[in-house]
């Protein structure tokens, strides 16, 4: 009955995405997915070459991934992005070289809800016969995900990104792609990835998968509704604001804001003293006092990166609930630069 259960989930998560099942492998989430894909990838093709292309905004699941590679003996060229977060096709064709084994760009970036060009990046990669990657953690449940329409050969997804539960992955491999494993041991998952299956949340993945393709443009036109009404009213009630991000190519439930002249911790803690949740970045650096490298990559200064909040709206956000948000945003943000030293 269990096998059965993880086999009606992984024809579910492979319809999403429109793969074979053999081509979907289960994880313990996108971050295992994507240091799957990175490190297996690379160095089961290490004879072409040991050079690899990505973007510098990249999650850092993949970027640790790389850290690792090139401590082993990979060069790594990190792709710049425009003003609004965007890779160049051209830019990634200058960067490809002979020897160069994988190119890997995500799909959405998860601070300023980028889209990239990723259909078009894996072209150029089949062209000059490079392996191609994109994390599509933040683009499951909000961007149509056709992996032979997109041509990649590699990409992962996170079930709780599209309300499945947390500690559950995949990694969609393209059949006849050659890829080291990433754990050892039995004989799970096709032999690819050893250890017990996380069998409650794989079925509890293949439902949320199924249940997010049902709803997929009524999500989608709900955030973004939200968020276009969200952003326009603080544009008009806050002075010296500015959005980070492509406003066309964008998440439809990101909201990435900058505060000139004061701290975002100080505003993030004043909305969670009146229930609000937001991030001064992403959520997996929300402990550390770097400065976002997604907005040091997009240009923006250091003083305006600590004065910038992320908010995220999702099907459960209401009008009455972004309305509130603004109501306090407004009166919190004025109260700030009252008493800021920032000038």
């Amino acid at each position: 009955a269990a096998v059965a259960a993880v086999d009606n989930a992984r024809e579910r998560v492979a319809r999403a995405i429109k793969a074979s099942p053999s081509e979907v492998y289960f994880t313990s989430g996108g971050t295992e997915a994507d240091n799957f894909a990175v490190i297996g990838l690379a160095e089961a093709n290490a004879e072409k070459g040991k050079h690899i292309v990505a973007s510098s905004v990249e999650h850092p699941a993949v970027l640790s991934a790389l850290k690792r590679l090139e401590e082993r003996g990979f060069e790594i060229t990190y792709l710049p992005v425009d003003a609004s977060g965007r890779v160049s096709v051209e830019d990634a064709s200058a960067a490809l070289r002979e020897d160069t084994v994988l190119l890997t760009v995500m799909y959405v970036n998860n601070e300023v809800g980028a889209i990239q060009p990723v259909k078009e990046l894996a072209r150029l990669a089949k062209e000059r016969g490079v392996l191609f990657h994109t994390d599509a953690v933040q683009a499951a449940g909000i961007i149509p995900l056709d992996v032979t329409d997109l041509g990649v050969d590699a990409l992962s997804i996170s079930a709780h990104k599209f309300y499945g539960p947390k500690g559950v992955g995949a990694l969609y491999i393209r059949k006849g792609t050659r890829i080291n494993n990433f754990l050892y041991g039995g004989a799970q998952e096709a032999k690819h990835r050893a250890g017990t299956e996380n069998v409650a949340g794989i079925v509890a993945f293949g439902k949320a998968a199924e249940l997010a393709e049902q709803n997929f443009e009524k999500h989608r036109e709900h955030c973004s509704s939200l968020r276009d009404y969200m952003m326009s009213e603080i544009e008009k009630r806050i002075p010296d604001v500015y959005i980070n991000g492509d406003r066309e190519h964008r998440h439809p439930g990101n909201l990435n804001v900058t505060f000139k002249k004061i701290e975002g911790e100080s505003i993030l803690l004043m909305l969670n003293h009146v229930g609000v949740s937001v991030s001064t970045g992403s959520a997996c650096s929300s402990q550390s006092l770097e400065p976002s490298h997604v907005l040091t990559a997009l240009g923006v200064n250091e003083e305006d990166i600590h004065g910038t909040i992320r908010f995220t709206v999702g099907d459960f956000t209401t009008k009455e609930d972004v309305d509130y948000v603004l109501e306090n945003l407004e009166q919190i943000v004025a109260r700030l630069r009252e008493i800021s030293s920032i000038k």
